[in-house]
């Protein structure tokens, strides 16, 4: 079974920038690109954020999933580590709730107009990855294989062979979490 795109690297270009641009009209017709609406995230006031982060998992589960099914796409698992996987998300959080934007919605605010997430946002994002690029062979030796884990998904930890049977139950619970959320009042 081949996949559409395999070897079409023009067409995946095409496709990878149309996405991406739908995907950035999407984060700027949430609301999410916007630093109040942030902000209120990070003081538990506004839950629009999560809720858009939960569809969006829910969403590329469910379609990543079908398309694999489909003959469209081909996973490719990653291994994976503790000293790979922890450092990003404190990184991120911290520049996150010091900026009051991620990498994608700042590039998503830069688009209406928020020069703050240009100065700090997309010019952060080009530092930091020039540094992460200077000091990856230091990384590469001494960090990133700390506890690897493999190339294991909670599919294949679980032992399930149909992908499915995981992925309804943790959908549906995705679902039900939404729900909370758009009914909970502080």
């Amino acid at each position: 079974m081949t996949t559409i795109l395999a070897n079409q690297s023009g067409k995946q270009y095409a496709y990878g920038l149309l996405i991406g641009f739908a995907f950035g009209f999407l984060l700027q017709k949430s609301g999410v690109c916007d630093y109040d609406v942030i902000m209120r995230q990070l003081l538990l006031e506004d839950f629009t954020v999560i809720k858009v982060i939960l569809t969006a998992i829910i969403t590329g589960m469910l379609g990543i999933y079908a398309m694999r099914d489909a003959g469209w796409v081909q996973l490719h698992k990653k291994s994976g580590s503790l000293g790979a996987t922890l450092p990003g998300p404190l990184i991120f959080g911290v520049g996150f709730a010091l900026l009051g934007y991620c990498p994608g919605t700042s590039v998503g605010a830069v688009g209406h107009g928020a020069l703050d997430a240009l100065v700090s946002g997309v010019i952060g994002i080009m530092i930091g990855a020039a540094l992460y690029a200077a000091v990856y062979p230091k990384l590469e030796r001494n960090v990133l294989h700390i506890a690897e884990f493999g190339n294991k998904t909670l599919i294949d930890v679980l032992g399930i062979g149909n992908a499915w049977l995981v992925i309804v139950p943790v959908v549906v619970v995705m679902i039900g979490f939404l729900f909370v959320l758009e009914n909970l009042e502080w």
